[in-house]
Order: structure tokens, then C-alpha cells, then sequence
């Protein structure tokens, strides 16, 4: 029900926003949103998989700007590596990242919250220090050419890969021991223990899938830009939390889908879209965002009153 109730309220936005601004519908508009989407809806669903096992990730946008910076590195230096290692090389410092936050929340009992704005913080000032806060050019052709200009049967390769790893995730979630094991995890710590699933097990691996995924992310946006960026994490944690929230996923873990990120990502891009096209302030942006995450936990916290 949820679920079509946001796809209703994506419709209604997409006919407001084209009445307003008759652009909005062009061509060139409709590509755009679909791919600037894929990016929110990959990094959604990283934040997706620790909501779900009832935490968060407030390094998102820390670890972006890392793996970036990392990837780029690599491609670019003295002895530069290839491409593919240059972007395995970004995917091991999302992995590291992620298993640092996970062993922290999973065997130091540090709260989320703490653990990764602490997180956040020291890849912030690691990303400024290694290159002084400037970006890494000259990255190879080859590189931008096949993750972000490449568009097999016209369809965008950032939209296929975020296709593909919404499908692997939604089978792992539902068809596999892990992924069942999650939502018990988020859902009833105590019960997961009687059951016999190791929840350090289980949060620590969540964490670290999330940050791979987010590596993965941050690769194709750095294909997009084509350079090494220290500030490219920008306000993503936010609308990644945003999308995640307002498209299902429930902060009290536990609950949620692959729709969830997929069409919260959607409704966001498409808001702030439609708000750049009618010029709406940017700071006025950045509240509505924050209003509806605020109206879509006062509804999450009423449902569950009610089923309570």
C-alpha cells in the first residue's frame, strides 16, 4: 500500500512540476533525472542495508569523497595503476571504511550515530590532506568512457549498474540465509540470539556491504566528473537518508525492501529537479528536504503506535 502511494505522489510531482515548468518533460530533462537517480538510488540502497539492521551511516559522504580521491590516485600517479585495479583499489578503501564502522557498532557496542560522524569526520580531513583539498585530474579517457558516457542500447551504464545491484540485493534479502538474518537482526536482537545468528556477524558484514556499495557509487560519480574530487560527498548522506526514509525503509530496522531506496531516490531527484527548473532558493530546498523526513518519521513512529 506504501508503495503505491509514493508511486502515486511521484506522478502527481511529475505532473505539478511539468505544468510549472514545461521543460520538465524534455527529453533532455527526463535522461538527466534518470541518471543523476541511478547515483541517489545505488548510495540509497548502501543506506538502505544498515537501516535495516537498525543503524545508520553518517560517513557517507566522508567515505564518498575518500574512495574518489583513492580511485583517482591510483589511475593518475607515478606507476599509475590501470584502470581496473585503480577502481578495485577505491572499492578496498570503501570495504576498509566499512568494516572499521561495523567492528565498532558490532564488537565495541559504539552507537551509529557516534561511531560513524566520528567516521565521517577523519575521511573529511583525510580527503583535504592528501591532495590539499584540490581535485585529481587527468584521469584516463577509457575511464569516464566506460562508466559514465557508454550507453548500451541507449540506456546510461551508471542506470544498468544500479539496476543490477538493486536485483542482486533484493535476491540476497529474500532469498538468502544473510539477508533473512538481516531483517531479524533490525527487527529483534534477542530473538536473532535464541535462533542461533551472530548479530556481530551479521552488523558487521552489514556495514561493510553498505560501503562497498557506497565505493561503487562514488566510482561512477567520479566517472561522471572525470576527476578525483575531496568535496564530492557533498549533502549525499542527507538525501541518501532522505530517499531511504521517505521511499519505506524504517529507522526502527527490521523493515523495508529494494522499492524503498529505488523509490524514495526517485521522489528526490525528482523533487529537486522540478525545484531547480521552477528556481526554487536552494536553502528553501535543503528545508523542504528535512521536512519531509521529519513528516515521513512522525507518520513511521504513528503506524507502528497503531499496530503496537
Amino acid at each position: 500500500m506504501f508503495e503505491l502511494a509514493m508511486v502515486a505522489a511521484i506522478l502527481m510531482m511529475i505532473v505539478i512540476f511539468a505544468i510549472a515548468e514545461p521543460q520538465f518533460l524534455s527529453l533532455r530533462n527526463v535522461s538527466n533525472v534518470l541518471t543523476q537517480s541511478s547515483y541517489l538510488v545505488l548510495l540509497a540502497c548502501a543506506q538502505a542495508v544498515v537501516i535495516l539492521v537498525r543503524g545508520f551511516d553518517l560517513s557517507l559522504g566522508g567515505t564518498v569523497s575518500l574512495v574518489s580521491l583513492t580511485a583517482a590516485l591510483g589511475m593518475t600517479m607515478s606507476g599509475a595503476l590501470p584502470i581496473p585495479l585503480g577502481i578495485a583499489l577505491g572499492v578496498l578503501t570503501g570495504l576498509i571504511v566499512g568494516l572499521f564502522n561495523g567492528f565498532c557498532v558490532a564488537w565495541l557496542k559504539i552507537n551509529p550515530f557516534i561511531v560513524t560522524l566520528a567516521t565521517m569526520n577523519i575521511l573529511l580531513a583525510i580527503s583535504s590532506t592528501i591532495t590539499g583539498g584540490f581535485p585529481v585530474t587527468n584521469l584516463p579517457e577509457g575511464f569516464s568512457d566506460m562508466l559514465s558516457t557508454a550507453a548500451p542500447l541507449g540506456v546510461p551504464v551508471p542506470v544498468i549498474i544500479t539496476a543490477v545491484v538493486v536485483f542482486l540485493l533484493h535476491l540476497m534479502l529474500r532469498r538468502t540465509r544473510f539477508g533473512r538474518s538481516m531483517f531479524l537482526v533490525g527487527s529483534n536482537p534477542e530473538a536473532a540470539y535464541v535462533a542461533g545468528i551472530s548479530s556481530r556477524r551479521i552488523l558487521l558484514w552489514s556495514y561493510a556491504l553498505c560501503s562497498v556499495l557506497i565505493a561503487l557509487g562514488a566510482i561512477l560519480m567520479t566517472a561522471r566528473t572525470g576527476s578525483g574530487e575531496p568535496n564530492l560527498g557533498g549533502a549525499l548522506t542527507l538525501q541518501t537518508i532522505a530517499a531511504a526514509v521517505i521511499g519505506g525503509m524504517s529507522l526502527r530496522g527490521g523493515e523495508g525492501s529494494m522499492a524503498a531506496p529505488v523509490l524514495g531516490g526517485f521522489f528526490v531527484t525528482i523533487l529537486s529537479n522540478g525545484m531547480n527548473l521552477t528556481r526554487v532558493d536552494g536553502y528553501l530546498q535543503e528545508v523542504t528536504l528535512g521536512v519531509l523526513i521529519v513528516a515521513v518519521l512522525v507518520l513511521d513512529r504513528l503506524r507502528h503506535r497503531r499496530t503496537s
